[in-house]
């Protein structure tokens, strides 16, 4: 099961994330989203864990709860839709820059 994790402390490292989820069954990873260019977290993060009903355990045990000074929000990831990666390619040049238009 992904399960993504938001407000999520800029503190907070990935072997904390792990730890916290650990405790509601087994992590096969815990992630946290980082910026590209800076390295610095961008506030959330996935972890997976293959047990449903483990994942599901952890959802509600861990949703809201202070996690590093901040109450982080816990919930089933949401599949990426086709093709998304965060920008729109349509609204690209064909140069790889954004289009004026």
């Amino acid at each position: 099961m992904n399960i993504y994790v938001g407000n999520i402390s800029w503190d907070l490292t990935e072997e904390d994330l792990k730890t916290a989820f650990e405790a509601h069954g087994q992590v096969t990873t815990a992630k946290i989203v980082t910026d590209k260019y800076t390295g610095k977290s961008r506030g959330f993060g996935f972890v997976e864990m293959p047990e449903k009903a483990e994942g599901e355990a952890a959802i509600s045990g861990l949703n809201g709860k202070d996690l590093k000074g901040r109450e982080i929000v816990v919930n089933e990831a949401r599949p990426r839709p086709e093709g998304s990666r965060g920008d729109s390619r349509e609204n690209r040049s064909p140069r790889g820059g954004r289009s004026q238009w």
